[in-house]
């Protein structure tokens, strides 16, 4: 039976090899969980296997899964995922993630042999690959990195692991791996995997510039299409903008023309209809806008008088098709063939275009939408109401008494809304079966749209049309980039009333938030990360042949300012160099062989000039004790040479003994007397002894 001691190679080697690729498999879970399109139960039961094995590996934890089990739960997914793929993902690269992922948890918690860890392998690069096809964002990028590390670092340790269970296998148990010893193995061997990391990136940064990314279309149609954020298209339920605010996520970058930060609300779409739980729009014709030369005319009428503003847009991947602007757009310039608008003013795009969408704007800043009149079906619609608690209609009677204009109500209606309800962002524990009399009467506080459907229901009561926009407010400005962050956090919604003579005129009963967030080091670092993100989405995912040349003007230019004529005129710098290179071919062909020599042999020369120096420093008597190992298997490779090799099961005493009797086995006796004295007595003074010894043997050889 093989001893404990005798194992301890392998068991290092095997941690260290069984983590990394753990490390590679975790990677690439990540990178899909990243890209947001990782469902629930999927995303819990592959974190447990990662984490079961994390405590598999060094012994913690014992999980031995029968093989019956694990046949029969393949089987059992053959017939899932045919259900998977037509009821639940709807899609096929959903139900190819969800497979992924099962062949993962199952083989990652069997794996014992070699073939099993080239499985693992394989579902982790499939897993990286599916998250390429499924994220754009700049931490695909972090795990690409990550996942590169740990493959580098799983391949190289897997080849020490297949060379060291063939070496234990053979019988040879008696050497170790590394005269360093193994303690030092793993951060050796990590080293060595940081470097090939750095250097396969240094090699690739050069070219990753030169090639301009054509297939980013292509993988947009692998992506399923599902919403990240729900209520900006055409329906949006009581409660769904409060959960949208919970998160910091950006939703779009705005680029203002010489305003900087612009203080608006970006309107999304105008939902008109009310259930008493939900505000949606019916389907409906809409009006369709084609482009001309990119340019979409959306106000043909006489110029308006009040503010303009122009402002780039460049929508996240939110999976709207919804197009976000501030005021009452004129004009737009957009790289899509039509755009189509509702009765309602609400602007949208074909849905394959609307992700990482990017859009100028120019707008007139107003309050108010004209409009001459509201047709009779519009008017009807925009009065329509479910069965509402009869104490709403009084409430309304009650905040407006005494008013005559449907103006005079509206402001009385968000005046006493701002001032009597309280604000929060804290959902309610349970669904209600009237959430807005809740809010009206018992809670008395909510967040936007609870207080925009309240002001727009009791505007019905009070025969005023009224509808529900939903948007943002605000944002905050990226003073590295000069681009304006809007957040999911800044989700928002308001009212839209139709007076006579001035139209459809916007209202926010909505408080202020009496908490609002403070400018943090959280704040600022999150700045940091937004530009870094903006820099991946430019020059990486939309690194096209325009920003090609746009980086190649610049270069030139910077050449210029620093005064390196050089960078700007490369060509002819190129040219001379030729020129020059053709009078002194022989001597760059003299450099080029010496070079390729000092590659080939520099190695074997510089290896065995250490060793000759450490001859003699043994021979001074200033030797350590892994000297003694170095003279005794230089004797080693003497012997060799004469056709005397050492088996690996003998020791060193027992070696010289079987030795046929001659004056050479009696200096080899010797010798390795003395590498006894100096390798583990610590007697120094057996060293020069020792060189004596080889040198003598050295010269038997020559005779």
């Amino acid at each position: 039976m093989t001893s404990p001691t005798a194992w301890a190679p392998q068991q290092v080697v095997e941690r260290f090899f069984q983590f990394s690729l753990l490390g590679m498999l975790a990677s690439g879970y990540f990178a899909v969980l990243g890209s947001g399109y990782l469902d629930w139960p999927t995303t819990i039961l592959t974190l447990a296997a990662l984490c079961l094995r994390a405590l598999m590996i060094p012994g913690i934890l014992t999980l031995d899964i029968p093989g019956r089990v694990v046949a029969a739960l393949t089987l059992l997914y053959i017939g899932f995922y045919p259900i998977d793929y037509y009821y639940i993902s709807d899609g096929f690269l959903p139900a190819a993630v969800h497979l992924i992922f099962f062949l993962g948890c199952v083989k990652i918690l069997t794996a014992k042999t070699l073939r099993d860890f080239t499985f693992v392998k394989v579902i982790a690069a499939m897993a990286l690959l599916a998250a390429a096809v499924l994220s754009v964002s700049l931490t695909f990028f972090a795990f690409l990195a990550v996942f590169l590390l740990f493959t580098i670092a799983t391949f190289s340790s897997g080849e020490v692991v297949r060379a060291t269970r063939l070496f234990v296998s053979s019988g040879e148990t008696r050497r170790t791996l590394s005269r360093s010893g193994l303690r030092a193995f793993p951060r050796r061997l990590g080293m060595l995997s940081l470097g090939l990391f750095g250097g396969i990136l240094v090699l690739t940064g050069g070219v990753f510039f030169v090639l301009p990314r054509t297939a980013r279309a292509a993988f947009q149609r692998f992506v399923p299409e599902r919403y990240h954020l729900p209520g900006f298209s055409n329906e949006v339920t009581l409660g769904e903008i409060g959960e949208i605010k919970q998160s910091s996520t950006p939703v779009m970058h705005v680029l203002s023309q010489g305003d900087g930060f612009l203080a608006v609300r970006w309107r999304g779409a105008a939902l008109t209809h009310f259930d008493g739980k939900r505000w949606f729009n019916l389907p409906a014709v809409e009006e369709r806008l084609r482009t001309e030369g990119r340019r979409v005319v959306l106000h043909d009428g006489p110029p308006q008088p009040g503010r303009r503003i122009e402002y780039e847009i460049r929508l996240s991947d939110i999976a709207s098709n919804v197009l976000f602007v501030a005021g009452t757009p004129e004009s737009m310039i957009i790289d899509v063939p039509v755009v189509s608008r509702s009765s309602s003013g609400t602007l949208s795009v074909p849905r394959i275009n609307g992700a990482g969408l990017r859009y100028a704007v120019s707008s007139l800043l107003t309050e108010e939408a004209s409009s001459a009149q509201l047709s009779p079906d519009a008017r009807v619609e925009a009065l329509a109401l479910p069965p509402v608690d009869d104490r709403i209609r009084r409430l309304a009677l009650d905040m407006t008494a005494g008013l005559a204009t449907g103006d005079e109500k509206a402001r009385a209606l968000e005046r006493r809304l701002r001032h009597d309800y309280g604000y929060t962002l804290e959902l309610l524990p349970a669904p209600v079966a009237d959430p807005l009399a809740t809010f009206l009467f018992a809670r008395k506080k909510g967040h936007c749209e609870y207080f925009a459907s309240a002001m727009a229901v009791m505007l019905r009561t009070l025969g005023i049309p009224s509808r529900v926009v939903t948007g943002f407010l605000g944002g905050v400005y990226n003073p590295m980039t000069g681009w304006q962050v809007v957040r999911a956090s800044d989700a928002h919604s308001w009212v839209e009333a139709w007076l006579p003579r001035r139209g459809w005129v916007t209202f926010d009963p909505t408080p202020p938030d009496p908490s609002p967030s403070s400018v943090s080091l959280w704040t600022r670092a999150g700045l940091v990360v937004d530009a870094a993100d903006q820099f991946w989405q430019d020059w990486v995912v939309g690194y096209d042949f325009e920003r090609q040349i746009m980086l190649a003007a610049r270069m030139q230019e910077s050449g210029r300012n620093f005064r390196f004529p050089w960078f700007g005129d490369a060509a002819a710098q190129m040219e001379t160099g030729v020129r020059a290179a053709r009078t002194y071919v022989v001597e760059i062909l003299a450099a080029f062989t010496m070079a390729a020599l000092a590659i080939l042999y520099g190695p074997t020369l510089w290896r065995k000039l250490r060793a000759d120096l450490r001859v003699r420093r043994a021979q001074r008597g200033d030797a350590q004790a892994s000297d003694a190992t170095l003279l005794y298997e230089r004797m080693l490779r003497v012997l060799e040479r004469r056709g005397l090799q050492k088996p690996p099961w003998l020791t060193p005493a027992e070696f010289a003994r079987v030795l046929p009797t001659s004056e050479l086995s009696m200096l080899v006796e010797d010798l390795t007397g003395a590498y006894n004295q100096f390798r583990f007595g610590g007697r120094r003074d057996a060293a020069p002894r020792m060189v004596h010894l080889l040198r003598r043997i050295e010269t038997l050889e020559s005779r």
